[in-house]
């Protein structure tokens, strides 16, 4: 349990730091370190995300750096997006909802790898974009039980036209609202199949994750982000293979 812990607080860093990527490895701590059943980690990591995604945005929220038009014109989508994802991923073969978190983790490592590309915001905001982008990319991680910030962030700056400074704390909210829908239709429908929750495990991991949230908030504003985002793009690569090995094949 220590090194569930110890993933969790690297999960809350990568928050805390880049508004997105820890997410993504929650399904991979829950699997291999607390050693939760595949369904049942994909629908708990939703829930550790939200309320680790509500407490690191805090810092954002209390200097101004969120775009409230944004969280709602892009959250409520991705809330709808993530439930229909959570519906369908509680009715296939895990191994198939892995497949998927495989090729998304894969995606978000060539997201965090590129992630200067996103530096630059457009010109104006495309509504009808941000509002698809918000569906898709909810059903998607609804599907696979992430976050999805490497997906909203550049959504939120090329899309959206929202400065990179608020598109990390406004990502962090999304992410809150969507999750939080998608725990609760998967909560619903694993429960309806007899599945039990570890609450305390997923209390832990959620308390952890807060905490290096905060930390990599603190850290994000004093170390080189771009190789930051490099080193960690690299490891999201490798823990790609794992899962793939490991779980799939």
């Amino acid at each position: 349990m220590i090194l569930a812990l110890l993933g969790a607080i690297f999960i809350g860093l990568s928050l805390g730091i880049f508004g997105s990527g820890g997410s993504i490895l929650t399904v991979p701590v829950l699997l291999y370190l607390a050693d939760m059943p595949a369904n049942t980690a994909i629908a708990s990591s939703l829930l550790i995300v939200a309320f680790i995604s509500l407490f690191g945005s805090w810092p954002s929220v209390r200097k101004r750096l969120v775009s409230w038009p944004h969280v709602w014109l892009f959250g409520i989508p991705g809330m709808i997006g993530a439930y229909l994802g959570a519906w369908a991923g509680g009715l296939v073969d895990s191994r198939i909802q892995l497949a998927v978190f495989v090729l998304l983790m894969a995606v978000a490592a060539v997201f965090m790898w590129r992630g200067r590309s996103v530096d630059k915001p457009a010109q104006q905001i495309n509504i009808a974009k941000v509002i698809t982008d918000g569906l898709v990319v909810g059903a998607i991680t609804g599907f696979v039980g992430v976050g999805g910030g490497f997906l909203i962030v550049p959504a939120l700056v090329l899309l959206g036209g929202v400065p990179m400074v608020r598109a990390i704390g406004t990502s962090l909210l999304i992410i809150a609202l969507k999750s939080f829908v998608g725990f609760a239709k998967y909560y619903s429908v694993l429960t309806d199949q007899g599945l039990q929750f570890d609450w305390p495990v997923i209390a832990m991991v959620a308390a952890a994750g807060i905490v290096g949230s905060f930390a990599g908030n603190f850290i994000g504003t004093r170390l080189p982000r771009q190789a930051l985002q490099k080193g960690f793009a690299l490891f999201l690569g490798v823990m790609a293979i794992i899962v793939l090995t490991q779980s799939v094949l």
